[in-house]
């Protein structure tokens, strides 16, 4: 059985680390000591941090998350399909696909790196607006250029 530790509690050093500091929960680890040879019960510390911004019994981050996966599903199958059926609907298929799953994977970097109200907002516009213009020069491109299949055809032709 595995469990996390206080790396304090196991080498007596004093080392603190960022994510073990406060212990919420308390689970016995068996540890042998050096001088006899019964094992001895350390205390292994698991930290549990209550969620900041989920409501209880809300389905959104569920459904958010599966919806992440259904496009990272749908850009798999979507790449054969370009290749082997390139046209407008599978253009513009790209082009949201690509734009929304570029959209969410920068928030989560955003989320997990940006802090402070003001900076979250600024960050999560700034987002919003590459996403924005992300997704429409690439209707732009579809509409008044070769498209996303056949511009990818064409570089692989090089």
């Amino acid at each position: 059985m595995a469990a996390l530790v206080r790396l304090s509690s196991v080498c007596h050093r004093g080392v603190k680390p960022l994510f073990l500091r406060n212990s919420l929960l308390v689970r016995p680890l068996v540890a042998h000591n050096q001088d006899s040879d019964r094992p001895s019960l350390l205390a292994a510390q698991i930290h549990v941090s209550p969620p900041q911004y989920a409501a209880s019994g809300s389905k959104a981050a569920s459904l958010h998350w599966t919806g992440e996966r259904v496009v990272s599903i749908l850009l798999l199958g979507l790449g054969p399909v370009a290749y082997l059926y390139p046209g407008p609907v599978v253009d513009y298929s790209l082009a949201a696909a690509l734009t929304l799953h570029g959209h969410w994977g920068i928030g989560q970097v955003l989320t997990d790196y940006v802090h402070g109200d003001l900076k979250i907002k600024v960050a999560n516009t700034g987002l919003l607006c590459l996403s924005a213009v992300t997704f429409a020069g690439l209707c732009y491109f579809n509409y008044n250029d070769v498209g996303i299949c056949k511009a990818v055809a064409m570089l692989w032709s090089l």
